[in-house]
């Protein structure tokens, strides 16, 4: 049963070592760097798997992303057995708590608004709020979206959280379904979108979304590329109805030369660094799920496969 590793090098060292620590039984290989019996391959731990991956391994049983995301992957080629399992590290959850907080507060004091003046030259007065004046709604309410919604709360923001499934959340005016998403949308002066990317969600960012908010609210996508429709961005901005975005995803990545993002005074960009995989941390909780595979146990991050998360 071998545990086969694709992608950097250097995490590659650290999570053979833990894995040796712990799981001594389990041979851990490194895609292009060890001799391989495909027969063998059971398990794969990738970000973007390798072309032809799937007709290389017959036997393979789990593919680990190594993110918490599995857009990346190739989810619909998989044979029906092959189960999927995301990353759930404590590192990307506090990486993305800290970046929706940063990012809430910029636009929250309209920084973009500030720093465009500056290049220009314009000591420009404009009206500031209190965080009790803006309501900050959070799409998505996993382990990220509580995160982020915990780290929000102290700075006494009104918090709303939108999901497909109700939730109950201490301090958060929860919706659920397509039914109440105008209603959550109508009271959001900054939408952090956080959701998975799935054939429901893409390109939920769009022109109607937008609509719906009240006119100079602000939009943050830490989520996927694919969740934002950019041209619709670009006008919603443009006309006024948004007043700033915060970007840290894009679709393609990265962006191509001269794309409108990079430019536009109402843009924060940043580039897919929101929330990083920790090589430590992450190589425990791989250990972790070896350790429960083992045992019969169910898994951490575990996706189903029919919804897509």
């Amino acid at each position: 049963m071998t545990l086969l590793y694709h992608g950097l090098e250097q995490r590659g060292r650290v999570w053979r070592e833990i894995v040796a620590s712990r799981v001594p039984q389990m041979p851990f290989l490194h895609w292009g760097k060890d001799s391989v019996d495909p027969q063998a391959v059971r398990y794969i731990a990738t970000w973007n798997a390798p072309p032809d991956f799937i007709a290389q391994f017959p036997n393979l049983e789990i593919l680990f992303s190594v993110g918490a995301g599995i857009d990346q992957l190739p989810i619909d080629a998989l044979p029906p057995q092959v189960r999927v399992v995301r990353m759930v590290e404590q590192g990307i959850i506090t990486g993305m708590a800290e970046y929706v907080a940063m990012a809430c507060l910029a636009l929250h004091r309209d920084l973009p608004f500030f720093i465009s003046e500056q290049r220009a030259g314009r000591w420009t007065y404009r009206h500031t709020r209190l965080a009790s004046e803006s309501r900050i709604g959070v799409m998505g309410l996993g382990e990220l979206g509580r995160a982020a919604l915990d780290v929000l709360k102290p700075l006494g923001f009104p918090l709303s959280g939108w999901s497909r499934t109700r939730r109950e959340i201490a301090g958060v005016e929860c919706f659920a379904g397509t039914e109440q998403l105008d209603a959550f949308l109508m009271q959001a002066d900054i939408l952090v979108c956080l959701l998975p990317l799935t054939d429901e969600t893409r390109g939920i960012l769009c022109r109607e979304t937008f609509a719906k908010m009240p006119v100079g609210s602000a939009v943050i996508n830490a989520g996927r590329g694919g969740h934002l429709v950019a041209e619709d961005l670009i006008e919603a901005l443009d006309q006024g109805q948004l007043r700033a975005a915060m970007l840290d995803v894009t679709c393609p990545e990265p962006l191509p030369e001269g794309h409108a993002f990079y430019s536009h005074p109402a843009i924060f960009l940043t580039p897919h660094v929101a929330a990083e995989t920790r090589h430590e941390t992450a190589g425990n909780v791989l250990a972790d799920n070896l350790e429960r595979l083992l045992a019969g146990d169910a898994l951490l991050g575990e996706v189903d496969r029919k919804r897509g998360y």
